[in-house]
């Protein structure tokens, strides 16, 4: 004999308008009095009551039930949307050019409930084939934090993106520093050219591009403050950065610089061109205060340097200018200061790390590896023995 079912159990029917099997259960009644039903669906009775113990696991857990149709794609579209609120412009449309580019693509059609972390493994993998580490560190980044927002949203259960490491991918284009003798020829063939001061401050002082596209006349003192007590040498206070808030990249960032006399006369050019530049422009000027301008006086880009910079170095003996950046004079900065022998802390106040550990591990490369300290003290300190010479 069939066993019946018990009160509340619910049941199975076929529904002829959606053609599919609906199993559902009933729970009891919520606090106004209504029925609490749950439903599952299926084209077959096996896969509809399968659904519907799927349906009954979540309410167990006090998840919100997410639509089945709710995939990959709506969870990174949502994150864009609302998730990077406060964030640079800048990150914004690199973040969004990731996802629509690498994320949306390979996993977007994907339902999010059936994500799992093979499948985030086979799609890291496959990455790893064309895309350097970095950027596998960044689409990985993407993917997890528009599943952990759905997951907050009730979307999904688990993150399964938080279980995935990131392999190693191609290797990037390393940095490199200018050689003394490279440095030199960069310095004289950017002469008369639109970039002079630029590269001569870049190079002499090791500022950050963003931090000299948002350097202002007022925070140039080309006279310096003789006044003062000490007197002041001629110097930049860069204290400002093109960021969302305008301010440096770090607290230690924000640093008063002396300028080597090279970056004096370079600036005093600069100051002189610039009133050219207005006169030339007449109505068109756009008074910004910047040192480093357009023709009419407006802010710079990223590849308005860039562009500007290979120009300016394109007859220079021995550098090929498509291989080099502009952000490679701040390495070169770095190189040549520990070359002379220069303390790594002293060259991290100058070029404005939070500590010694950044410089060496961003400019590891152009760190001199060969601590000299000791052995010159010592050398003072007990002489050389002329019998052992």
């Amino acid at each position: 004999m069939t066993k019946r079912r018990s009160r509340g159990d619910g049941g199975l029917h076929w529904d002829e308008k959606r053609q599919r099997w609906i199993a559902t259960a009933n729970l009891g009644f919520d606090p106004s009095g209504k029925r609490i039903v749950k439903r599952g669906s299926g084209r077959t009775k096996t896969e509809a009551k399968n659904k519907l113990k799927e349906v009954l696991r979540d309410h167990e857990d006090g998840l919100a039930v997410a639509p089945t149709n709710y995939t990959v794609k709506d969870a990174v579209t949502d994150w864009l949307a609302y998730g990077l609120a406060g964030l640079d412009p800048s990150t914004v449309e690199t973040t969004t050019l990731l996802s629509e580019r690498h994320v949306i693509p390979s996993l977007g059609a994907r339902k999010l409930r059936d994500l799992s972390a093979e499948d985030v493994d086979r799609w890291l993998a496959e990455k790893a084939q064309s895309l350097s580490t970095r950027t596998l560190q960044s689409i990985h980044s993407c993917l997890n934090r528009a599943v952990k927002r759905a997951m907050a949203r009730d979307k999904v259960k688990r993150n399964v993106v938080e279980l995935c490491s990131v392999p190693q991918g191609r290797a990037g284009r390393p940095s490199k520093a200018l050689t003394f003798a490279q440095a030199e020829a960069v310095l004289k063939g950017a002469e008369g050219t639109s970039m002079h001061a630029y590269v001569v401050l870049a190079l002499l002082t090791g500022a950050r591009t963003e931090e000299l596209r948002a350097l202002t006349w007022d925070h140039v003192f080309l006279k310096g403050r003789p006044e003062m007590d000490p007197p002041q040498p001629p110097h930049i206070a860069v204290w400002r950065c093109l960021r969302c808030t305008g301010d440096t990249k770090t607290r230690k960032s924000r640093r008063t610089l002396a300028l080597p006399a090279r970056c004096v006369e370079a600036l005093w050019q600069q100051f002189e061109d610039q009133g050219w530049d207005r006169l030339a422009a007449d109505d068109k000027w756009e008074e910004h205060g910047l040192v480093f301008s357009s023709a009419v006086g407006k802010p710079l880009d990223a590849a308005n340097v860039r562009r500007a910079f290979r120009q300016a170095l394109k007859d220079v003996d021995g550098i090929n200018v498509d291989e080099w950046t502009p952000r490679e004079l701040r390495h070169s900065f770095v190189s040549l200061l520990s070359d002379r022998g220069v303390p790594l802390e002293e060259i991290s106040r100058l070029v404005g790390h939070s500590g010694t550990a950044v410089t060496e591990e961003v400019y590891r490369k152009q760190i001199r590896p060969v601590i000299q300290t000791g052995a010159v003290v010592m050398d003072g300190i007990f002489g050389t023995d002329p019998q052992h010479s």
